[in-house]
C-alpha cells in the first residue's frame, strides 16, 4: 500500500531522517516507537508531504506521490492524519467539523455528509455531542472528534502522530479504545506512540527509530520481549523501569511521588496498585530513616552513596517489583534497630507477595513484589 525508498529529510544542516526504506501493506498496524527527537513525527509528516522530503521516493498504491505530474491532493485523500493537538475548527460545531471536508473536497451533498458524520460520531461514542463546540469538550472527546473527522474523508490509511500525548492520563484510554476498534475493523494505520502496552497489543509490526533511521523492526513480541540491537534493548529496559536516587533524608518526597505516579499512569496501573506502590515506598524509606537512630543511619547513607530505588513492571504478567539498595555499611534496611518499627513491617507484609533482604556485592538490598 505504501512503499518508501531511501527517504531522507534535512532541516538546514541537521539531518533528521537518513535513507529510510519501509513497506506498509494493506491492513497492517504499524507502531513507531523510540526516544523523543529521533524523527518519528517527521517521518509521518513526510509520508503525506506535510514536510517535503529532501530525498527518496514515496509510493502509494504504486504511484509516486513526489512526482509533480501526479495529482497530489487526490493521493493525499487516501491518507488521513490525526495530530497531537486535535486541530479542530473552534468556530464550527462538531457536526460541521465532520461535514466541511466531505462537502467541499469530496463533493458530497450535505444530507449525505451529515448522515455519514452521525454514523462516525456513533462509532467514536459521541453521538450526543454533534451540536457542541470544541471548547465544550474534554481533550479526549476532542481527539475522538478529530479521529471521526479524519474518517469522514474516507482514507485508506490513517497516520496517528502521538494521539494521546496532549491528554490527561484519565482520557488516554478512551482515545486508545477508538483506535483499537479501527484496528479490529481492518483499517491500515501507522501510529507514533509512547503507549507501549497499547503498541504491543494492537500492532502487527513495531518500528524502533533512533538517530533518524529504522534501527530495528519486528513483531511486538520480537521488539518488546527479544530485541536484538543494543539501543533497542536499552530503550525497552528503560520504559519498563523507573529509578530514583535519594542522597539523604532531605529528599524531595513530592518529586519522587510524581515520578512514580507518572510511570504508573503510563502503564495503566489501577488505583489500588498505585496506592500500594506509594505505600511500599513510604514505609520502606521510613525504615531506612527510622527515628531513634536516624542521625547515624542518615550519615551512613549520605557518606556511602545514598539509596537507589528501582521500580520494575512486567507487561506480560503485570507484576510490579520494587528494590531499594544501599551500601553494606548500612547493615540492614528492614531491621535497622533492635526494636523494629513493627507497623511499617506489618504494612509491607500486607501489600507484598514477596519481601526479602539480601547482602551481596557490597550492597544491602530489599526486593519486593506487590500484590
Amino acid at each position: 500500500m505504501i512503499k518508501v525508498e531511501q527517504l531522507s529529510k534535512k532541516f538546514g544542516e541537521l539531518t533528521v531522517l537518513k535513507e529510510i526504506n519501509i513497506e506498509i501493506k494493506k491492513g497492517e498496524i504499524i507502531s513507531i516507537i523510540g526516544p523523543s527527537g529521533t524523527g518519528k513525527s517527521t517521518f509521518l509528516r513526510c509520508l503525506n508531504l506535510l514536510e517535503k522530503p529532501s530525498g527518496g521516493k514515496i509510493f502509494i498504491d504504486e504511484v509516486d506521490i513526489m512526482d509533480t505530474k501526479n495529482d497530489l491532493n487526490h493521493l493525499r485523500q487516501k491518507m488521513g492524519m490525526v495530530f497531537q493537538n486535535f486541530n479542530l475548527f473552534e468556530h464550527l460545531s462538531v457536526i460541521d467539523n465532520l461535514t466541511i471536508g466531505p462537502i467541499k473536497l469530496l463533493n458530497k451533498d450535505k444530507k449525505e455528509a451529515v448522515a455519514k458524520a452521525r454514523e462516525l460520531l456513533q462509532l467514536v461514542g459521541l453521538a450526543a455531542k454533534e451540536d457542541a463546540f470544541p471548547d465544550e469538550l474534554s481533550g479526549g472527546q476532542q481527539q475522538r472528534v478529530a479521529i471521526a473527522r479524519c474518517l469522514s474523508m474516507e482514507p485508506e490509511i490513517i497516520l496517528f502522530d502521538e494521539p494521546t500525548s496532549a491528554l490527561d492520563p484519565t482520557m488516554v484510554s478512551e482515545v486508545l479504545g477508538v483506535i483499537r476498534r479501527l484496528a479490529s475493523n481492518g483499517m491500515t494505520m501507522a501510529i507514533v506512540t509512547h503507549e507501549m502496552k497499547f503498541a504491543r497489543d494492537v500492532s502487527t509490526r513495531v518500528l524502533y527509530m533512533d538517530e533518524g533511521i529504522i534501527y530495528e523492526e519486528g513483531t511486538p513480541e520480537q521488539i518488546f520481549d527479544h530485541p536484538q540491537k543494543e539501543k533497542t534493548i536499552s530503550f525497552i529496559r528503560r520504559i519498563r523501569n523507573f529509578s530514583y536516587h535519594i542522597a539523604d533524608n532531605l529528599y524531595d518526597f513530592y518529586d519522587l511521588r510524581a515520578g512514580i505516579e507518572n510511570f504508573a499512569n503510563k502503564h495503566f496501573f489501577g488505583p489500588k496498585e498505585i496506592n500500594n506502590l506509594n505505600l511500599a515506598v513510604e514505609e520502606t524509606l521510613q525504615l531506612c530513616f527510622v527515628e531513634g537512630n536516624a542521625a547515624e543511619r542518615n550519615r551512613i547513607i549520605r557518606d556511602h552513596g545514598g539509596i537507589e530505588i528501582m521500580l520494575s513492571f512486567a507487561e506480560q504478567t503485570r507484576a510490579i517489583s520494587l528494590s531499594f539498595a544501599a551500601d553494606e555499611a548500612l547493615g540492614t534496611i528492614l531491621n535497622p534497630v533492635e526494636e523494629t518499627d513493627g507497623l511499617s513491617r506489618i504494612i509491607l507484609s500486607g501489600i507484598t507477595e514477596q519481601l526479602e533482604e539480601t547482602l551481596s556485592d557490597g550492597k544491602v538490598m530489599v526486593t519486593m513484589t506487590l500484590k
